[in-house]
């Protein structure tokens, strides 16, 4: 997690994002990237084409902006001389995408609104869309946590083969805090399996991470989404971790629907990595 990269808009959700970076980054040791996306409406990128585009007036606006990202700097990261800062005229999506491949950025972390429905605020914004289609992990937060100072990560997952990839990913993130990880296998009346052939998946899974601090769960509940909210209010998760399909709609997030109830409830910090 050498790199951390925040999309920021200056409202609250990203200030949100901009406090919780803070804090990772003391335990990464992370490089930080501010990024602020102008989207520039079709037909004023020629500025010789006769608009109204206004290249003094841009100017001033380009230097406010950038006095905010400086500002940013100096508030939540101000004893971190690691800290670069970058203007991008760009769609949000395709801009923070085309930034964080360029950059090599381990990770993306974004604010939402702090609403009770998720879906409403992510459905076709540029958060879900970055959500289900980066091939860098994500890391939403919608609300004002303040110190991040974690003893329980959730790991929720099938802990098939496939996602072997973003367990190490996570794992690259959780070995950074002093956490217990919460291993979790949910089992719905559709989907059950016993507990014996799931405790055996898991550890096969494993096997190979030498990890300590960490438990084993196979937990029943009526839904996917319902089991991971209820044990991770049942252990008091900080974090919840979960592998993404990059299928299309906030209901595909995470697995099938899981996600569009799940985000609903949710208000801890939310890990995604692409599989």
């Amino acid at each position: 997690m050498k790199k951390i990269l925040i999309p920021t808009d200056f409202s609250k959700p990203s200030e949100y994002a901009l406090k919780l970076t803070a804090e990772i980054a003391k335990k990464a040791n992370s490089e930080i990237h501010l990024l602020h996306m102008i989207e520039v409406p079709t037909g004023i990128v020629d500025m010789r084409a006769g608009t109204n585009f206004s290249i003094p007036e841009s100017m001033v606006y380009i230097r406010k902006i950038r006095d905010k990202l400086l500002d940013c700097k100096e508030q939540f990261f101000s004893g971190n001389n690691n800290v670069k800062h970058a203007i991008r005229f760009q769609n949000p999506y395709t801009g923070i995408k085309d930034y964080s491949k360029k950059n090599n950025i381990d990770l993306i972390v974004m604010g939402a609104k702090g609403h009770t429905d998720l879906e409403e605020i992510l459905i076709g914004s540029n958060t879900e869309k970055v959500v289900r289609n980066s091939e860098t992990p994500v890391l939403v937060t919608k609300k004002n946590r303040g110190k991040f100072t974690p003893n329980n990560f959730v790991f929720a997952s099938s802990f098939k083969p496939h996602k072997t990839k973003a367990f190490e990913r996570f794992l690259d993130f959780a070995r950074n805090f002093n956490s217990t990880i919460h291993l979790l296998k949910i089992n719905t009346p559709q989907k059950f399996e016993s507990t014996e052939e799931t405790n055996l998946r898991i550890q096969n899974f494993i096997k190979k991470y030498n990890l300590e601090d960490y438990s084993i769960n196979v937990y029943n509940d009526s839904s996917i989404e319902r089991g991971i909210l209820n044990f991770s209010n049942k252990v008091n998760a900080d974090l919840i971790a979960l592998a993404t399909h990059g299928r299309s709609g906030l209901s595909h997030i995470f697995n099938g629907s899981i996600t569009k109830n799940l985000s609903k409830n949710a208000i801890k910090p939310m890990l995604t990595f692409k599989v």
